[in-house]
């Protein structure tokens, strides 16, 4: 899930690197794209941005896969009066933790999104109307298939890794079942190989919100205002989850807004600094993401099982050939440990290469975003080593 376009900035440590999003258009007709529902689409629009060099025999190319919400700005500035760089800047440049001196990296805008790759508010080349709630339902597969045709587009045979977070962790998975010999490692950070229970509870409260506004109109809504206060209070909630009860209160605490004393008014909406801050994000969030896509891409979270398929997590994951590396953190209650460790004891029965470790962090689920030291130093030498160990 992950706020992905969290307001933290990730670094200190910014990058001035002017990048351009570029678009390709794949799955031409005759040769559309076909979705795990058995529908079909072609051309589908792509939206992604490199960093770095390809080597000469394409063996320095890394892949990342982004969360619920985000894009494929990964890193580095799209113009000099840029107010903030990439959701993955801190991680992603040269000499930092994915170093763009050594690797060639990749990332895309998910399908079904809203950021320049085709999803349910572009135009239905059939219709000449936008999709809405026509655009074929989806499924991580379905991303990770666009994707995994994009790295042959671009000329890539094999990737040195696939790395993703939350739902990007999802996709790494996936992709390494699905097209096992397409890439060497996968990172999988604060993910799982399902959602929770709790999590597409949450994930139906936020759709609640955005079908009962008013403005939603069914999802064919882009002439209009559209569904704002229903998507805003599903990021309000949403929020919450990529947050730990310790980084709230050590942040907010019980703290007003704008008195130091309680207003005894049922009309102040905003009375504790909480509100406020979730408010902003809930504001935010409207100015740039589409209603339609959040309910896709939600849902798509929720059909999410690696299993499926299979007669079980075990016999899914003996289709992979890659190294593994997953991580998780200890105040992470959306996707906590005991899934990564599910995750890890299915990996070690099929006897797959996998390292695991459990970071200490207050920052709850968007840890991976925020605290990027010890993930640099964690996924660094691992990288380092998957390289060595497959170069000539």
């Amino acid at each position: 899930m992950s706020a992905q376009d969290t307001d933290q900035d990730s670094s200190n440590d910014r990058s001035d690197e002017i990048v351009q999003t570029q678009y390709v258009d794949l799955f031409q007709p005759p040769h559309l794209l076909t979705f795990a529902s058995g529908e079909t689409l072609g051309p589908v629009r792509v939206a992604y941005e490199t960093y770095g060099v390809l080597n000469k025999d394409a063996s320095n190319a890394i892949f990342i896969c982004h969360a619920l919400t985000g894009d494929a700005h990964a890193a580095g500035v799209h113009s000099t009066s840029d107010r903030k760089p990439g959701w993955w800047d801190g991680f992603i440049g040269p000499g930092k933790g994915i170093d763009t001196n050594k690797y060639f990296v990749i990332c895309a805008n998910v399908l079904g999104g809203c950021q320049g790759t085709t999803g349910p508010g572009c135009v239905n080349p059939v219709t000449g109307s936008r999709f809405c709630l026509n655009f074929p339902f989806l499924t991580v597969r379905d991303v990770v298939t666009v994707h995994s045709e994009l790295v042959r587009h671009l000329g890539i045979k094999q990737l040195l890794a696939v790395v993703g977070g939350s739902l990007g962790g999802m996709q790494v998975l996936e992709w390494a079942i699905l097209f096992p010999d397409q890439l060497k490692a996968a990172v999988v950070l604060a993910s799982a190989p399902k959602l929770s229970a709790q999590g597409i509870a949450f994930n139906a409260v936020g759709r609640r919100a955005i079908y009962a506004d008013p403005g939603f109109a069914n999802g064919d809504y882009y002439d209009s205002e559209g569904p704002r206060y229903g998507l805003a209070l599903a990021r309000m909630v949403a929020h919450i989850t990529y947050l730990s009860e310790d980084s709230i209160e050590l942040k907010f605490g019980r703290r007003l807004q704008d008195s130091d004393r309680f207003a005894y008014s049922m009309q102040k909406e905003t009375e504790f600094q909480i509100e406020s801050y979730l408010h902003y994000q809930g504001k935010r969030f409207v100015q740039r993401f589409d209603a339609n896509s959040y309910l896709y891409l939600t849902r798509m979270m929720d059909y999410f099982d690696l299993s499926e398929g299979f007669p079980s997590l075990e016999a899914a994951l003996a289709q992979t050939k890659a190294r593994f590396l997953v991580a998780s953190y200890d105040t992470d209650w959306l996707f906590p440990t005991s899934q990564s460790r599910e995750l890890v004891s299915a990996l070690l029965h099929v006897r797959r290469h996998v390292s695991f470790i459990e970071l200490r962090c207050p920052f709850g689920h968007d840890s991976f975003l925020i605290d990027i030291d010890p993930l640099a130093a964690l996924v660094s030498p691992f990288l380092e080593r998957t390289f060595e160990s497959t170069s000539p």
